[in-house]
């Protein structure tokens, strides 16, 4: 379902108000409206989650940030008999995103000694050279285009291919893979199950290659690492790792850069100002982070025990969503103007867009570095870019915890 249950006429809105989940968005550039009214009038409301079952959802900035790094907040209870779901698929174990301290802390540990800064910088020339090479290929068309299939989609995916080492010939089949991952109710539970047993066989296939015929990639290196200790990730560990790579590594950033580009074109004196400047892309990033959230919604958490969130008690054992889309124009946090875009906002990089506390994005830096090359190569390179249609006739893909514009057509 795509639309709030708002409150009748006259009865206000209130903790015993049950909304449905995820909330409407009445367009492809605005969060969902009733997150200002549940920010001033009902930070903790009462949800029906996409699975059925009943949760909260916690919309003011520092709220969400509780939610997102106290540990009475679980990642591990989501797998206990009977949790609530987000969504009517069980979440899949072993995964970072299931896991709580101390299972998280160990893995993370391990796979960060391999998935580090330096590994991220060495790759920016190659990822500077993936988008030359597209861009180069995107210029030889006749505008109109849409930038999604030419651009927004393959970089990512070239990327993510490219850091560890899978064929680029695959992409078509983990892209599916990776839309049933991040579905909401685009995708029946067996639908996703059973493209989640197809990734799983794939990546442990893709593993078992690693390790008989290593090569200079992130899974080669995952594969081998091991601590001090001799501890090392496990057959299983290693391939929801892939998984959890593959998805998160692709599936946000390529909703990102076309909503990127979207704000850019729709504020021509910023892009203005960014085109003089090119050297506070880094800054212009955070910006456009904080104000296109990748989804509607936010991360889910199961309450450990009883908890006093802004005044109300969450019950042990309930279902929590940690609403990132609103924490991030919290007007209590970025000022008056939390709605709008503006690039020398100073609070900017306080931003929750990957996450806070011991969940924070693993890929952060990755991310940051994808959307800063594509952004300013893009714009470079087409110094007359502007969109090619009335934004009204823009809209977002739907069902998806994950949400990209459904084209993004653009002319030059």
């Amino acid at each position: 379902m795509d639309t709030a249950s708002v409150p009748p006429a006259g009865t206000g809105t209130d903790s015993e108000t049950e909304y449905e989940y995820p909330f409407h968005r009445p367009s492809a550039v605005e969060v969902p409206p009733v997150y200002e009214e549940l920010r001033a009038k009902c930070p903790v409301a009462k949800v029906r989650l996409p699975s059925g079952d009943e949760g909260y959802v916690v919309s003011r900035y520092d709220d969400a940030r509780v939610v997102l790094a106290d540990p009475r907040f679980s990642r591990a209870a989501m797998l206990a008999e009977g949790a609530p779901r987000l969504t009517a698929a069980p979440p899949m174990p072993g995964s970072l995103f299931t896991m709580d301290p101390p299972e998280h802390t160990r893995v993370r540990r391990l796979v960060s000694r391999e998935f580090t800064a330096r590994r991220v910088q060495n790759l920016r020339p190659r990822i500077q050279q993936l988008t030359d090479e597209l861009l180069d290929e995107m210029e030889k068309l006749s505008p109109p285009v849409d930038l999604n299939p030419v651009f927004a989609f393959p970089l990512p995916v070239m990327v993510i291919c490219e850091l560890l080492g899978v064929p680029f010939e695959d992409r078509d089949r983990f892209r599916g893979w990776s839309d049933a991952f991040v579905s909401l109710t685009a995708h029946t539970a067996d639908e996703v199950m059973e493209q989640r047993m197809s990734m799983v066989q794939y990546l442990a296939q893709l593993v078992q290659r690693k390790r008989e015929e290593p090569a200079d990639d992130l899974m080669s290196a995952l594969v081998a690492v091991h601590d001090d200790d001799g501890d090392r990730l496990s057959e299983h560990e290693l391939i929801t790792m892939g998984i959890t790579l593959l998805v998160a590594g692709h599936e946000t950033t390529v909703s990102m850069i076309g909503k990127c580009v979207l704000t850019l074109l729709r504020h021509p004196e910023h892009l203005a100002a960014l085109r003089e400047r090119p050297e506070s892309i880094d800054q212009v990033v955070e910006e456009l982070l904080r104000i296109n959230p990748i989804g509607d919604g936010g991360p889910f958490r199961i309450t450990l025990e009883d908890v006093e969130i802004a005044g109300t008690t969450i019950p042990k054992g309930s279902g929590v969503i940690a609403a990132v889309a609103s924490a991030n124009q919290d007007p209590e946090r970025f000022g008056a103007d939390s709605g709008t875009f503006d690039p020398a906002r100073p609070s900017a990089s306080a931003h929750l867009a990957l996450g806070h506390g011991a969940h924070f994005c693993l890929g952060a830096a990755l991310a940051r570095a994808e959307l800063q090359i594509a952004v300013s190569s893009l714009i470079r390179r087409f110094p007359r870019l502007a969109l090619a249609d009335d934004v009204d006739n823009l809209s977002l893909t739907s069902g998806m915890m994950v949400h990209a514009l459904s084209r993004m057509p653009v002319t030059w």
